[in-house]
């Protein structure tokens, strides 16, 4: 294990003075008595318009180039953002009040991979966290850029290995800021075992997907500690109109503690599968669920950052990748091993797969079967999560009930990970109309 990491000198040493719980604030009322955190947050005393409309609140350290063109179509393994223009920001901002409440649970970011794009869209995020009740600590993270990444290694390592080394005390909720690439390289520079034992004791959900599997995997693998597939601060909670679903089952997924999740067919994952592709009659089953990218999981092959979990159910997503890459990447896991001492396949969104160019036939459907084939296991297909709208989130690392229905689908039914208390957040806050 490296030396400890310095503690980040640009926490919010002042801290929220508190505010009375209440409801039904005005969006302009909470923000001058609540505020958002300094360094990236509004300025109390300020309206929005007047804060969205000026440069003089950022640090300026985000490059222009990083910010993404909303005219892209382009599949990427990060999550497809949509720019927030100013202009469309205003005339949102002016015509909008929103109710908010005071924000009680601390919130800490950690930004493990790509740098944000969209200085606006990342303060409206933050915004719309505080709205909801996320009290959120060090927004000015979101201030860092190393080259494609949210600051340098020890920088983005720092958010976790800090709360390790008792620097920074563990908040409730870990939310990741955006994913892309970049986790891996920090995976070495974290006392996961020491982390995932703080974060148990403090009951921390660590929350985030894509990436982020690789903290997650990590989280697990040395830390034996649950995290939540979940969206993400600049991902969903920044976009000009979140998706209400999403944030939704984000909510009920902090806060239910006997969470379930109903699969009716196969269509996520693909057209032409049924939804548990099994040798005989399916029967119920309950083991740990973990996993998460694809691409992520496989490239952990072989690392000690890779759980092995007897009795698992593994759970994989991906998106923008060839079904020729995809069997590549469970070949990977296969060859390696992973598979073995698991009890089941969950397969969740693989979005944007094109045709092959070789033969149109072979496809998804043909690579979940080769897989089935190979593993004998049987593979639920269509589970609501990935990288797509209305998500559902869910907790990995904790039990997971699988249990077929009558009508071709099936269940999940999780069970022993943390959760939030449902009367501190408000739902709607996370989608606002500004």
């Amino acid at each position: 294990m490296s030396a400890k990491i310095q503690s980040l000198t640009d926490d919010n040493k002042n801290g929220h003075t508190a505010i009375e719980t209440k409801s039904g604030l005005n969006r302009r009322q909470f923000l001058r008595q609540a505020g958002v955190s300094a360094g990236v947050g509004l300025l109390a005393t300020h309206s929005i318009t007047q804060a969205l409309a000026s440069d003089t609140l950022d640090s300026g350290t985000l490059s222009s180039s990083s910010t993404q063109s909303s005219s892209s179509t382009q599949l990427t393994k990060d999550d497809l953002p949509s720019t927030l223009t100013a202009d469309d920001s205003l005339a949102r901002i002016s015509s909008t009040q929103t109710s908010c409440i005071a924000p009680t649970i601390e919130t800490r970011l950690f930004a493990s991979s790509n740098v944000g794009g969209s200085k606006d869209r990342i303060q409206l995020a933050l915004e719309r966290m505080a709205c909801a009740g996320f009290k959120v600590n060090n927004p000015v993270i979101t201030n860092r850029q190393y080259l494609r990444f949210a600051g340098t290694d020890s920088q983005r390592a720092s958010d976790l290995q800090n709360i390790a080394t008792g620097a920074i005390a563990a908040p409730k909720l870990l939310l990741g800021v955006r994913g892309g690439y970049g986790a891996m390289r920090i995976l070495p520079m974290v006392d996961w075992s020491t982390l995932g034992r703080i974060m148990s004791e403090r009951g921390t959900i660590l929350a985030g997907f894509s990436d982020v599997t690789a903290i997650q995997c990590a989280l697990l693998a040395k830390g034996n500690m649950s995290s939540l597939a979940a969206p993400m601060l600049y991902s969903e909670f920044g976009k000009t109109q979140p998706d209400q679903v999403s944030c939704q089952k984000f909510v009920d997924a902090l806060t239910n503690p006997n969470l379930t999740i109903t699969i009716r067919d196969a269509a996520l994952t693909s057209q032409q599968l049924p939804a548990i592709l099994t040798k005989g009659e399916p029967k119920p089953l309950t083991g740990t669920i973990w996993g998460g990218n694809l691409s992520v999981v496989s490239a952990l092959a072989g690392s000690e950052y890779l759980p092995r979990i007897d009795g698992g159910i593994v759970f994989l997503e991906d998106v923008g990748e060839q079904a020729y890459r995809i069997e590549r990447m469970l070949y990977d896991l296969y060859l390696a091993g992973v598979f073995k001492n698991q009890q089941a396949i969950v397969f969740g969104a693989l979005s944007g797969i094109g045709e092959d160019s070789y033969d149109k036939r072979y496809d998804a459907a043909t690579v979940v079967r080769q897989l089935h084939k190979l593993t004998g296991f049987p593979i639920y297909s269509g589970m609501s999560f990935g990288h797509i709208g209305q998500k559902r989130s869910f907790p990995l690392g904790a039990t997971c009930q699988l249990t077929p229905n009558t009508t071709g689908g099936y269940q999940l039914a999780f069970t022993d990970y943390p959760t939030i208390k449902a009367e501190a957040i408000h739902v709607e806050g996370l989608w606002q109309a500004v």
